[in-house]
């Protein structure tokens, strides 16, 4: 039995641009990281690469000014309605600028007393003493100003309806802000409707539609097609964008299996292994302490190679050594284990999988690449994974 597990490296690469050739670069990079430490390649191996420098590679921006285009476009009414947006300002402070250029009167419907993403927008003891029900309580603007505007983000101390209502005015157009955690709310103010929540979008979009309206869109219906000769995504629109500049957003990367194909090629024809290939975007882990889920883009991975499909076929340790085994020790434990690895079922209810949560291969080792790369100066884009698919009989 080897001693050690999965391993998983940050490999840094040179800077990547626009144009760059993306996957010899992850190629190269790889070949001098084994040079450096020695490694070996093998069947099964992982190579994650993080969506930000494919979408950076593939020149796929978008200026406000495009966006706001489209916005002008798709809603012939000067009045909008947002539902549901999340509270950020890498993820949706451009957005707004755009929408709100694009428009005369913004009205924002947000969901309390947290967005979808769990970022909080008011202290949960003042719901309480005010006996509002949150499934089906309106608070409106004056009632929020008088009771829920002195709380702040508990990381960045921003007040972000403040922040947000100082964007749309930066853009000297009107706005307004409804709290409700009912999307339908929102057409007690315009029947123009842009829905911004992410993960739980056609839902909303769905009890929209059965009352009346003029427009309904999501943000995975703008720029799905390049306007002005901007970048596009053809399946999300905006949704897993970030801020590239005040002026500029940077677009989740297109569906793109030719990319993990040719990493994954490259790496055969120089290695003789085959390793699977995937990129990745957010994981799908939450903050314990500012209960904030870590899952602002549409999916985990966008594009994977073949062999990362499905999901974990595992049995617990624990279970079998503290209670089905727990009569044995030494060598008898462990070949008792190995037994029952060797012969363990496809049956998610079998008692010896409890505990075994069946989430997706490509969402699990996602987060596990999040998580090494980070967002910030590590410079270490791709993530190599080893043994990921080995158990203790390997």
């Amino acid at each position: 039995m080897s001693h050690l597990g999965v391993i998983a490296r940050g490999i840094r690469t040179p800077i990547i641009r626009k144009g760059d050739d993306l996957s010899t670069i992850v190629v190269d990079s790889l070949l001098k990281a084994q040079k450096d430490e020695n490694f070996i390649f093998e069947d099964k191996d992982i190579v994650a690469v993080t969506e930000a420098v494919v979408g950076i590679s593939q020149g796929n921006y978008a200026t406000l000014d495009q966006i706001a285009e489209d916005i002008k476009l798709k809603f012939k009414s000067e009045h909008i309605g947002l539902v549901f947006p999340i509270l950020s300002r890498n993820r949706f402070e451009n957005i707004l600028r755009a929408i709100s250029r694009g428009t005369s009167k913004v009205t924002i419907l947000l969901s309390f007393p947290k967005d979808e993403v769990g970022n909080s927008i008011m202290y949960e003891t003042d719901l309480e003493r005010l006996n509002i029900n949150l499934y089906s309580d309106i608070i409106k603007e004056d009632l929020y100003n008088k009771e829920f505007s002195n709380f702040t983000h508990p990381f960045t101390k921003i007040n972000m309806v403040e922040y947000y209502r100082k964007v749309v005015l930066s853009e000297k157009k009107e706005v307004e802000f409804v709290f409700s955690n009912n999307p339908c709310d929102i057409l007690k103010y315009t029947k123009d409707i842009l829905v911004c929540d992410i993960h739980t979008r056609k839902e909303t979009k769905e009890k929209i539609s059965k009352h009346s309206y003029h427009t309904l869109l999501t943000l995975s219906d703008i720029l799905t097609s390049p306007v002005m000769n901007s970048g596009f995504n053809r399946e999300y629109g905006l949704y897993g964008s970030n801020a590239a500049g005040k002026e500029v957003v940077k677009l989740f990367p297109h569906h793109n299996d030719p990319i993990v194909y040719n990493i994954q090629n490259k790496l055969k024809e120089i290695t003789g292994k085959t390793l699977e290939v995937m990129i990745y975007g957010d994981g799908a882990f939450k903050d314990p302490v500012g209960q904030i889920w870590e899952l602002a883009d549409p999916v985990v991975s966008p594009s994977y190679t073949k062999g990362l499909e499905g999901t974990p076929n595992e049995i617990k340790l624990k279970y079998m050594s503290d209670d089905k085994y727990k009569h044995l020790s030494g060598k008898a434990l462990e070949k008792a284990i190995h037994d029952e690895i060797s012969k363990k079922s496809n049956n998610p209810t079998d008692d010896s999988k409890l505990g075994t949560t069946p989430r997706r291969y490509v969402d699990l080792i996602g987060s596990l690449c999040d998580l090494m790369s980070g967002s910030g100066d590590k410079g270490t884009p791709v993530i190599y994974i080893k043994n990921y698919f080995k158990n203790i009989t390997d």
